[in-house]
């Protein structure tokens, strides 16, 4: 697993946020840092949110502007900047995901905390090989490209190890752990799988039952928040959307309403314990 100290998205946020701040500390806006520089405005911009790769040449000639002299502290943001444009290994599966999805696993990667509520199957985080081709199945993906996903899927799954110290709140409507894909013996295999992930110590995954009613996931639907190490480091959003695909959103005022909403999901779902009651129920119906 590619480690977080060593992950380009880790060094890329932490390169942009530190930017930001000796842009500020050097009394500049962002027009007026465009002016300096000759660049657009849209450019200066897209380098504080990350939406492109700084080069190195850009990287010293902004130091310059913002005041920043001392050597080790330019030799550190250098480095930065260097380990933020090094591949990585989700970067080969960049044709079959998607630059939606590449840029979520990257964040994914990055975080330190990730709340997760789903509403109509279950995350890719937990999901068996079988349980996730008979998803891919619904929607005819070409078997190579299935396959590929599938490797994607599974690397994913590394952020899980408790070693790697990430930790994961998983909200799932009932409705998830009902619904069979891959028939029956798919089904158990992927319930059992629920259930292992489920004891682990960085994991905890919250049932939201039928019986609640009306509930704020019914307005958002599907949904993560992605939490990073650091306190200047924003919380990031992430929406997938049938038709339209992975929408990622950084807006603090946006982003906050989906941390409120998980929160109110948290306090009206039980504890694991009844969620291995009905996953007990389910196999045991499934025969």
């Amino acid at each position: 697993m590619t480690m977080p100290e060593l992950n380009p998205v880790v060094q890329q946020r932490r390169l942009r946020a530190e930017l930001r701040k000796a842009r500020e500390s050097a009394g500049l806006t962002q027009a007026q840092v465009s002016d300096e520089m000759d660049w657009s405005i849209s450019k200066v911009i897209r380098i504080e949110t990350g939406a492109v790769r700084l080069s190195i040449t850009d990287l010293r000639g902004l130091l310059q502007l913002y005041g920043v002299e001392d050597r080790d502290s330019i030799a550190e943001l250098v480095e930065m900047g260097k380990a933020s444009r090094k591949r990585a290994w989700w970067d080969d599966y960049r044709e079959v995901l998607g630059e939606g999805m590449i840029k979520y696993i990257g964040l994914e990667s990055s975080a330190s905390f990730i709340r997760q509520f789903q509403d109509d199957v279950l995350p890719g985080q937990l999901q068996t090989a079988d349980y996730a081709r008979a998803i891919l199945d619904v929607f005819n993906t070409d078997a190579e490209m299935a396959e590929q996903k599938m490797e994607v899927r599974i690397k994913r799954q590394s952020v899980l190890d408790p070693v790697a110290g990430m930790k994961f709140v998983f909200i799932l409507e009932e409705a998830v752990l009902r619904r069979p894909f891959g028939g029956p013996e798919v089904m158990k295999a992927q319930l059992e799988r629920v259930r292992e992930i489920g004891r682990q110590p960085n994991v905890t995954i919250n049932l939201l039952p039928f019986s609640v009613g009306a509930h704020a996931g019914l307005r958002t639907s599907s949904f993560a928040v992605l939490e990073f190490p650091g306190d200047d480091q924003d919380h990031v959003a992430a929406l997938d959307r049938a038709g339209i695909g992975l929408i990622l959103q950084d807006n603090v005022e946006e982003v906050s309403q989906f941390v409120e909403a998980f929160v109110q999901l948290e306090e009206i779902s039980v504890p694991f314990e009844e969620l291995e009651v009905v996953i007990d129920r389910v196999i045991s119906e499934l025969g």
